[in-house]
């Protein structure tokens, strides 16, 4: 639904005016943020697990300045892939079993433009070059050395990977576990990405994702992060959407447009999150271990999440300025 459809909510033009100058979810607890259909107008940015809270709050600068919800998120996430203490997003990362640090990542704006790097090794910023595909090039995704060369070209920081502490312990896992098949427990321990929403006072959502990937993973495997329509997908006449855990499942479902897609149909933020979970456990005879979750928010400002086991979280930052994580709900416990 276009937010220019005010009137299908019976609001007066007076009230109108009165929510455009107020945060209208001010006071309101998180079920009523999920249920209320009024129109939100405010700056908003979320974001996967609790590292999302200094992204939110970098984020949150740009938006509470008047900026753009594409810089927003990618100033967002930067400041994750440059934590050197995070071993899942960026250049503190494990390696794949080869002990390289393969980074993906992805971005899109409110007009549907995109740009995506995956396998992208010895870059600081990932997402930033992501946004360069998608400002500089006819192309949506670059992989790979042709990732690293363009980055390289584009004066991109290079940075050394894996980092010491990492390199000691990926040397360990070598002696101990070989094996490629086994599924991570994917956790509020291991949280494997970063996704990120937001929009502006523009009325305009964009998004963004960025990952190390599955810690020793096989050399030149690629997850949902950085896939539009899997990992990350905007849509700015209905929402937006990023998705955490187990690629592999996600991608199976296009996961994060699944999730756009029914909030088109209808569905709220939390409903279309619920039933793209649902929908990835139909699909899988055994589901030990198998976390993925969706983060999702619509364009009147409403925030949905759903995971497949407990213990998934997100950060959210609206027009109050308060930045506060929420447990997602879920399909069971681990």
């Amino acid at each position: 639904m276009k937010r220019r459809t005010f009137f299908k909510f019976g609001l007066s033009s007076a009230a109108l005016a009165i929510l455009k100058s107020k945060n209208i979810y001010a006071g309101f607890n998180q079920q009523d943020r999920l249920n209320n259909n009024l129109i939100k107008r405010n700056n908003i940015v979320i974001s996967t697990w609790s590292h999302g809270i200094k992204a939110n709050d970098e984020a949150w600068r740009i938006l509470s300045e008047g900026g753009k919800s594409i810089d927003a998120v990618e100033a967002g996430v930067r400041v994750t892939e440059a934590d050197i203490t995070n071993r899942s997003v960026g250049i503190g990362g494990r390696p794949d079993r080869d002990g390289h640090v393969t980074l993906d990542a992805c971005i899109m704006d409110e007009n549907s433009r995109c740009g995506s790097v995956a396998c992208l090794e010895g870059i600081k910023h990932p997402i930033s070059v992501a946004r360069a595909v998608m400002e500089k090039t006819p192309h949506v995704m670059l992989v790979a050395d042709g990732a690293k060369e363009f980055a390289v070209q584009q004066g991109f920081e290079k940075y050394k990977t894996p980092i010491k502490e990492v390199k000691k312990d990926w040397k360990a896992w070598k002696k101990k576990n070989k094996d490629l098949l086994k599924k991570p427990n994917i956790n509020h321990e291991n949280h494997d990405t970063i996704g990120m929403l937001a929009m502006d006072e523009y009325g305009n959502m964009s998004g963004s994702c960025t990952t190390s990937g599955w810690a020793y993973k096989m050399h030149g495997r690629v997850g949902d992060s950085p896939i539009i329509g899997a990992g990350l997908f905007i849509d700015n006449e209905v929402g937006g959407a990023c998705a955490t855990g187990m690629g592999e499942a996600i991608i199976r479902i296009a996961g994060s447009h699944t999730v756009v897609e029914l909030m088109r149909q209808g569905k709220t933020p939390q409903e279309a999150c619920k039933i793209a979970v649902e929908r990835i456990i139909s699909k899988h005879t055994d589901m030990s271990g198998l976390q993925c979750g969706f983060l999702a928010m619509d364009m009147h400002g409403r925030v949905g999440s759903y995971s497949v086991y407990s213990g998934f979280n997100y950060a959210i930052q609206e027009a109050d300025g308060k930045n506060e994580m929420i447990n997602s709900d879920f399909d069971r416990e681990w």
